[in-house]
């Protein structure tokens, strides 16, 4: 069948369904990319009323208490030696409805709120430190890929399948998702992770490019494939029913979180391009520096109020933090706080759990459920002549940024040397697992290729395997059941596909050391 071309929502062909327009493969994205623009406008308005992704959530209040001196480079306040910040945090997870079980195969949503003495900062992560796609053009389509088919309304592994193969830069992340990290025991046992790249400025203007890693104090504790399967059928809330107990009984969990820090000078010929969210610094080249305790000991009074219309978005930044070239990140800092006042409200900054907890002089007006307001004597534009509230550059910090020059293109970038998208998995795979991980990951992957029924994708999904490591992928072609139906994206199969079972467990070869 011949294939269509893609075009924006006025019918005109479009140039890619994959690369932003940016200054120069590593610069900024340009606002006159309309058709990104559009996508991620539409994609933010495609359900009603719960979020797009992570709708399946649940969180709780605490603070956090800085421990470390990371002040050499930083400003932000809450980061400086015994600050202690109120916040929230909200875990999710990512591709379920509301009603989904807690433990389905998933990465989880890490998002925390800090309400700071100079506004409100929100770090918007999950339990992983690397993401499926590397810029936010792709990001509608690996949701679809990952959400439920138009006809028959079911989730459908060829789907998925078909995405993350056509999508190398995806192979680091599913690694991680189907390992033991994919499914948590409960959100108390597993890490947080900014994922992005950020920036961080100190006092003097200096620069510096960051990682964030909330490391979980509780240990870190997984649910097998089996385990997580029977706890779906008997309690779908399980991880929103064990955060809630642990507080109500005082059993408060912590977080230790870290960053590692890397100079400015160093991205521009680092080995790894340090904005791609695709990949992780390794630490013994940016050790980790250890800033504080983050405590969560306030489960929330009404649901609704405080979880489900809690706005995070990481365009909240405050002075001392900013930033970077990840293209992810750029995206996201336009896409979430439109997603928000589409689903909340135009003001939906105003609601209490989002309300900063300092005073606001904004020339922000009216708009949907708007109900505090300025005096009626208080000017409404800028600049203005009757002590209206001005900008004021020492007060914001502004010194971040970033050198980039260059064309508009739409490209991945391709400066840095070991930028292959199959090499951290790899690595992941032989040198950060041991064997009894490596057996589980690799009974997982069987697992879930075994759903899929259309022969190119399954032969693509063996070699995706094959690329991330060899032993791995000759595990995954071993263990596969026969194919006994063949069927079209999203048609339903005229006989089930064989579980997996004792096919798997027969099949499966331990390398020799």
């Amino acid at each position: 069948m011949a294939r269509t071309w893609t075009t924006s929502n006025n019918g005109a062909p479009v140039a890619s369904d994959e690369h932003s327009q940016s200054i120069g493969a590593d610069g900024s994205i340009a606002l006159t990319d309309h058709y990104l623009i559009e996508k991620l406008a539409q994609f933010n308005r495609e359900r009603v009323p719960e979020r797009v992704v992570h709708a399946k959530g649940g969180g709780a209040f605490g603070h956090f208490q800085a421990t470390g001196d990371v002040s050499a480079y930083t400003r932000a306040s809450l980061f400086q030696p015994g600050a202690d910040t109120k916040l929230l945090i909200r875990f999710s997870s990512v591709a379920g409805e509301q009603g989904s079980p807690d433990t389905w195969r998933d990465p989880r949503g890490f998002a925390v709120k800090f309400y700071t003495d100079e506004g409100n900062y929100d770090l918007v992560g999950n339990n992983t430190p690397v993401f499926f796609i590397k810029d936010g053009m792709k990001f509608p389509d690996f949701i679809r890929s990952q959400k439920r088919l138009p006809g028959s309304h079911l989730r459908d592994n060829n789907m998925q399948w078909d995405f993350w193969t056509l999508s190398p830069e995806s192979a680091h992340q599913v690694t991680w998702l189907m390992g033991d990290r994919g499914i948590p025991s409960s959100w108390r046992h597993m890490n947080g992770y900014g994922s992005h790249t950020y920036q961080w400025i100190n006092a003097s203007g200096e620069r510096f490019w960051v990682k964030y890693h909330f490391h979980t104090d509780q240990g870190h504790d997984i649910l097998t494939q089996d385990a997580a399967d029977q706890i779906a059928g008997q309690d779908a809330d399980f991880h929103i029913r064990d955060l809630y107990a642990a507080i109500e009984r005082g059993d408060h969990p912590t977080w230790t979180l870290k960053v590692q820090v890397m100079p400015y000078e160093d991205a521009k010929s680092y080995r790894f391009n340090p904005f791609d969210l695709t990949k992780v610094w390794p630490h013994g080249d940016y050790p980790e520096i250890e800033v504080g305790t983050m405590t969560l000991d306030t489960n929330p009074e009404n649901y609704f109020a405080q979880i489900e219309q809690a706005a995070f978005e990481p365009s909240n930044f405050v002075p001392g933090i900013d930033a970077s070239p990840d293209k992810m990140l750029q995206a996201r800092i336009f896409s979430y706080a439109d997603a928000h006042r589409y689903r909340v409200g135009t003001n939906y900054q105003q609601l209490p759990v989002n309300a900063p907890q300092v005073p606001i002089h904004s020339y922000s007006k009216e708009g949907a459920m708007n109900y505090t307001f300025p005096p009626a004597a208080k000017p409404v534009y800028a600049p203005n002549s009757f002590e209206g509230p001005h900008a004021d550059p020492a007060l914001a910090a502004e010194a971040g940024g970033w050198q980039s020059d260059g064309e508009l293109t739409r490209a991945a970038v391709t400066l840095h040397p070991e930028d292959d998208d199959w090499g951290q998995a790899g690595t992941l795979v032989r040198h950060t697992l041991d064997q009894e991980q490596r057996d589980r990951l690799a009974l997982n992957i069987i697992g879930h290729v075994s759903q899929v029924t259309i022969p190119e994708i399954r032969q693509r999904a063996i070699q995706y395997w094959k690329n991330v490591d060899g032993w791995l992928g000759e595990q995954v072609e071993l263990g596969l059941p026969p194919l006994k139906s063949v069927d079209s994206l999203g048609e339903q199969l005229s006989e089930p596909t064989p579980a997996v079972g004792d096919w798997a467990e027969d099949n499966l070869v331990v390398p020799t050391k």
